[in-house]
């Protein structure tokens, strides 16, 4: 049975009451003296911040090997008292401060680095450290989302009041590989959330839709052989199927037709043999295809399939099309009027900036609004030089982004 009207039908009931107000007005409502406390309690404790991202941030945590940053992020919910914190097999670290009822807001962060950053760790063998207004080091820009939402709901405790529903604080992993983490939190969650927050940054950009990617690897392989016995235009090559594949790929007007819609195709990779005279038995190209709409990306991927199938039979290479990442976008329709998104913006304007608005969001939060589930994502720049040896963390922009998902918590409500 189809539920995704249903759960449109019911996100609107839902949301249409989250603030019963739009804009500055949400902040009006009721004694805002213990929303106040748990703000000057972020002020007060920066620096303390700072040196758990410092902690955090020096744990070597590739893709696929989270465990010793989950089982981290997990000591510090048990530190601050969030409830049945507990880290599963993916890993997720999670944790729960309880509310008035069991619909729950999921604020969620990232576990894993970009790839690279654990030999950046190994060859410096340092913990970051903190200068001025940075904390500088690989591992820190984005594991200052783990600390942000960690921050918040310390903050949230300390203030003293109960929030409507409970508050799921989730690290996931794999986000960089397949966004796995996230899959088994959505299944974990989907019947008990309202919402999912996807923490990236400070709320200067807050993304309500999800942009399809699409990743493949296209593998080529043939007879191998030296050059003088192989390299004759009559004789298989693997990288002449590759050539004349991507040529045909990269020749398809979808991204100009459907330009209004993000519509892109890129190879990014090509990788083959390794020496001058020698042909190689196999090879691969990477294929990277998105599109706000996934019908389009699905008549892009058919249109591939064809060529292959035609430059297979052209140079009797076989080429065969393998699935490396698969993430599927979402919108539902008219969701950046909503008090959900409203509310995000308010914050946003509280905070001191005017967030800009995207529909093409592509992370986490792709997850839930694939399944037409409610979800938001929270940009903005965290630092600088992710993923190079001297990244950086900005302590400004992870306090504010502790601020966003404090004050989220008690304003998106019923």
């Amino acid at each position: 049975m189809k539920t995704w009207p249903y759960l449109i039908l019911l996100f609107f009931a839902v949301t249409t009451s989250l603030t019963g107000q739009s804009g500055k007005g949400i902040f009006a409502e009721g004694n805002n003296s213990q929303i106040e406390k748990g703000l000057q309690f972020l002020d007060k404790n920066r620096n303390e911040y700072a040196q758990w991202l410092i902690k955090i941030g020096q744990i070597i945590s590739p893709s696929g090997k989270e465990q010793e940053r989950a089982e981290a992020v997990a000591k510090k919910m048990k530190e601050i008292g969030l409830e049945e914190v507990r880290v599963n097999d993916m890993p997720n670290a999670i944790g729960k401060i309880s509310g008035k009822n069991e619909k729950a807001i999921i604020f969620i962060s990232t576990l894993d680095d970009l790839a690279g950053v654990a030999e950046h760790q190994r060859k410096l063998n340092k913990p970051p450290y903190l200068e001025g207004n940075k904390i500088i080091g690989p591992g820190t820009n984005t594991s200052s989302t783990s600390v942000s939402i960690l921050a918040a709901a310390q903050a949230i405790l300390q203030s003293g009041k109960t929030p409507e529903h409970d508050l799921i604080f989730a690290a996931v992993a794999q986000e960089e590989t397949g966004l796995k983490g996230m899959k088994h939190l959505f299944e974990e969650y989907r019947d008990k959330a309202l919402i999912f927050v996807d923490v990236l940054g400070d709320g200067h950009r807050i993304s309500y839709g999800a942009l399809g990617i699409h990743w493949w690897k296209v593998v080529a392989s043939g007879p191998p052989g030296h050059t003088l016995r192989g390299g004759r235009p009559d004789q298989p090559n693997v990288n002449q199927a590759i050539g004349r594949a991507i040529d045909q790929i990269l020749q398809l007007e979808h991204p100009i037709i459907y330009d209004e819609l993000r519509t892109r195709i890129n190879v990014g990779m090509i990788s083959s043999g390794n020496v001058f005279n020698h042909k190689p038995e196999s090879g691969f190209f990477s294929l990277d295809i998105r599109s706000l709409d996934q019908k389009v990306i699905e008549e892009i991927e058919t249109e591939v399939k064809k060529i292959l199938r035609e430059v297979s039979i052209q140079t009797k290479i076989q080429l065969k099309l393998e699935p490396f990442q698969i993430m599927n976008g979402g919108h539902i329709p008219d969701f950046e009027k909503s008090a959900l998104v409203e509310t995000a913006k308010a914050i946003s304007e509280r905070l001191g900036y005017e967030a800009s608005l995207s529909n093409s969001g592509s992370s986490n939060m792709n997850v839930a609004l694939s399944h037409s589930f409610p979800a938001i994502g929270l940009g903005g720049s965290r630092g600088g030089q992710r993923g190079f040896p001297d990244e950086w963390a900005y302590l400004d922009a992870m306090m504010n982004t502790a601020k966003f998902v404090f004050l989220y918590a008690f304003y998106a409500k019923n």
